[in-house]
């Protein structure tokens, strides 16, 4: 069977370079594009000396002129903090990268896969969430660079299929986790976890009765990479994420607990547009893709904690 040449954009990032990983461990040729903002050339390092790997310094806000097969559309910053950063980019990289990426697409006639999230349901009223909901999410508020943005790439995607035939792909990711998250990226497993390791308080922002669901990073990577090989015609969007619910202070117990810490736990005002409930149902990515996480809650912090112990 002949190499496919597969372009991940925001491939040296937490999520894209373990994605780059897998493709290479599947006899593929692998471009890895990626302009560092919150992307780390220690994510790929490993990778370099691999001669069916090629990395690229590149800002998708600048055209992309690369012949591929598939496209993994990962480039944008996806934690608060950065994102947050310089919100005007973040709109910036999620709409103008999908109309330089569906280009690109529509030129190779290359398959292209949408890394959306599970943001574009913002703060949910309807409990798990499927696919079929369209959201509730606040347009002006601190956080909407982020979840209008991906929004709005999805319209471009699905806009770009209807009007130009191209092969898409999306999916919607809920919360990740796993080796190479970045200590500073404000997300709340590693906060917890750097938090744990130094002694310090757990910062817990509302009453700690908020739920998120966790998904290891292997277990998304097999669910991305059966999305961007499965049927076609089948466009999703797919929910990609663990059902398992747990609520922050649970979160917080849990990592003390394995972590061994002696850290106390510290209420802070909650921010603003903050989701109180985040649980993703996953009955088509059961029924289509025959994919759901099989790494445990624990087992998945257990790997993550030795990540971070090591940095």
């Amino acid at each position: 069977m002949s190499r496919k040449r597969v372009l991940v954009t925001g491939g040296a990032g937490f999520i894209g370079s373990h994605l780059c990983e897998r493709l290479l461990e599947e006899k593929n040729d692998v471009v890895c594009m990626d302009n560092l903002f919150t992307g780390q050339k220690d994510n790929i390092r490993r990778l370099m000396d691999n001669p069916y790997f090629e990395f690229i310094r590149h800002d998708i806000l600048e055209d992309v002129y690369v012949e591929c097969d598939q496209i993994y559309n990962l480039a944008c910053p996806a934690s608060p903090i950065y994102y947050q950063y310089d919100p005007i980019k973040t709109g910036k990289t999620s709409v103008i990268g999908a109309l330089h990426t569906l280009g690109l697409a529509k030129r190779c006639h290359a398959r292209i896969l949408q890394a959306s999230t599970s943001e574009v349901y913002g703060n949910p009223k309807v409990h798990p969430q499927p696919e079929t909901y369209f959201g509730c999410v606040n347009p002006n508020g601190v956080r909407s660079c982020y979840d209008e943005g991906k929004r709005m790439a999805e319209t471009l995607f699905f806009d770009y299929h209807r009007q130009h035939g191209v092969d898409i792909k999306v999916i919607r990711i809920f919360n990740t986790y796993g080796p190479r998250m970045r200590s500073d990226d404000g997300r709340v497993v590693s906060n917890f976890i750097v938090q744990a390791l130094r002694g310090d308080d757990i910062t817990i922002y509302g009453d700690g009765m908020q739920t998120r669901s966790f998904c290891y990073v292997d277990d998304l990577i097999e669910g991305m990479v059966r999305m961007m090989n499965s049927r076609e015609g089948f466009t999703g969007p797919v929910n990609l994420g663990n059902p398992l619910e747990i609520t922050m202070l649970e979160l917080a117990e849990t990592v003390i607990r394995l972590t061994g810490s002696k850290s106390k736990i510290a209420m802070f005002p909650l921010p603003q547009d903050d989701p109180v409930q985040r649980k993703p149902m996953i009955d088509l990515a059961r029924n289509e893709l025959e994919w759901e996480p099989m790494v445990s809650l624990e087992e998945g912090l257990k790997r993550t904690i030795d990540y971070f112990k090591t940095i």
